[in-house]
């Protein structure tokens, strides 16, 4: 089973260089213009892995972590941001974002190794959990 991407940018050419980048490495990629569209998207099917811009309308992508935080605790939050500040990344760290990565996109390697390490954090939390599924109950005294 491949991981699925959310991409969630307002500006639709790194939507979609990112979801055409993502679609070739083998990864499910679905994509929303903000927050708003993107908490739809989570609503209706499984995500692993979202990457967010943090500066959009409507919703932006601190807003959008927090909902993912609260409501989807498996998810891999990955943060990108063009407008660069100290508050943006003190917010996305407190928020427990995997990292925030800073725009212009122009080498994708360093998303790559974020997606990469936060697919193996959602594998091994995973596996986690399947063995504990597996696991006899043990009695309360």
């Amino acid at each position: 089973m491949s991981m699925k991407i959310l991409i969630v940018d307002d500006e639709k050419e790194i939507r979609k260089m990112l979801k055409r980048h993502y679609t070739f490495k083998g990864f499910h990629v679905e994509t929303a213009n903000n927050g708003v569209h993107a908490l739809e998207i989570l609503d209706s099917q499984r995500i692993d892995i979202v990457i967010s811009d943090i500066m959009m309308p409507e919703m932006d992508g601190i807003e959008l972590l927090r909902n993912i935080r609260s409501q989807y605790p498996m998810i891999r939050p990955i943060m990108i941001t063009g407008y660069v500040t100290l508050q943006n990344a003190m917010a996305a760290m407190r928020l427990q974002a995997e990292t925030c990565i800073f725009k212009p996109l122009e080498d994708l390697s360093e998303l790559d190794d974020a997606v990469h390490l936060a697919g193996n954090r959602l594998k091994n939390w995973q596996e986690k959990f399947r063995i504990l599924k597996g696991m006899k109950k043990i009695p309360e005294k």
